[in-house]
């Protein structure tokens, strides 16, 4: 009894407090000129504030864009104009052809160091129990936050393997548990599947495999607007809408949207573990980057049994019953 809560004390410390140097890690950090590094969904949130940073910092990008011509686009564009260093492209992850064009670019335009990191953080989100999305739109998630980072992974890995580099994912603290979005959270919790596998293996290549888990950060990006329940209504079956009622949407949809408003702001928090990621002589296997009630949860989901986190947030849910 007593060893297991000491062996649960030892493991949410290790959750919570800042991780210990690892032997080498008071080593330089990488030198950025002259290496390249690929960043996909760069329109906006993480991606677009990783693919400025990077190139501040003296790398060679290549910012992966949904829409070259959009705003974002433009404004990486703007802000990076003159020092020909960062580049803006067309990159739809779930198109093979973006993909493979994206790859020969990067190999046309190679720095002195080569192709250094890959950043798979392109991804979609959206709200609503199971029933009630399309298997239309499950396709859609797979295809974009799951089979996108697969599909620009197996294009880029040859290079990374070549120049012992690096790969980054975008995962999340959903990945362990849902609230109102399972939908994310399956892609996220496959990603986190794939990418174990994936680190073990490219390890005799010394190319290390990272994962970022930030918390909420729904005011840092644009994955998730606030959802509508009169949308949310209008999609629904109708064999669907003989079970919920108006009332119970709009109070799941009040209940989802409140918990996007209680988001970070702070973007800069994720992008400074992406860029210690790809430039730590020691990066981790895992960024958990989140306040400590989000921690918590993930520290009560990995650890004790499923019962215990069907109570907690079934409790979480206890004011929005259907009627």
């Amino acid at each position: 009894m007593w060893a297991a809560a000491l062996l649960l004390l030892f493991l949410l410390l290790l959750l919570l407090l800042p991780p210990l140097r690892r032997r080498g890690a008071a080593a330089a950090a990488l030198e950025p000129a002259g290496r390249a590094v690929l960043i996909t969904g760069c329109d906006s949130g993480f991606g677009h504030l990783l693919a400025l940073r990077l190139h501040r910092l003296g790398f060679t990008v290549f910012a992966g864009c949904l829409c070259p011509g959009g705003e974002g686009a433009r404004r990486l564009e703007r802000e990076a104009a003159g020092a020909g260093r960062l580049r803006v492209l067309r990159l739809d992850v779930t198109r093979a052809r973006d993909v493979l064009a994206a790859k020969e670019l990067v190999l046309r335009n190679l720095p002195e160091h080569g192709f250094w990191g890959l950043v798979n953080n392109a991804g979609i989100s959206t709200f609503g129990e199971t029933g009630w999305l399309s298997m239309e739109k499950y396709e859609k998630f797979a295809d974009v936050n799951l089979l996108g980072s697969i599909r620009t992974t197996l294009a880029f890995l040859p290079l990374l393997r070549k120049y012992k580099g690096r790969i980054v994912f975008m995962s999340s603290i959903i990945a362990y548990f849902t609230l109102g979005n399972g939908i994310y959270s399956m892609t996220k919790a496959a990603i986190e599947k794939f990418c174990d596998a994936l680190r073990l293996e490219m390890k005799k290549f010394d190319v290390l495999v990272c994962i970022i888990q930030p918390g909420n950060y729904a005011r840092s990006t644009k994955i998730q607007p606030p959802v509508s329940a009169e949308e949310i209504w209008s999609e629904l079956s109708e064999e669907e809408k003989e079970v919920y009622n108006k009332e119970y949407v709009q109070e799941r949809a009040n209940f989802f949207n409140n918990i996007l408003n209680e988001g970070s702001t702070n973007g800069n928090e994720v992008v400074d573990a992406m860029v210690h990621a790809l430039t730590s002589p020691a990066p981790k296997a895992r960024y958990m980057v989140a306040r400590l009630k989000e921690k918590l949860l993930v520290f009560v989901c990995a650890l004790f049994p499923t019962v215990v986190m069907d109570s907690v947030l079934s409790y979480a849910l206890s004011n929005v019953k259907l009627t």
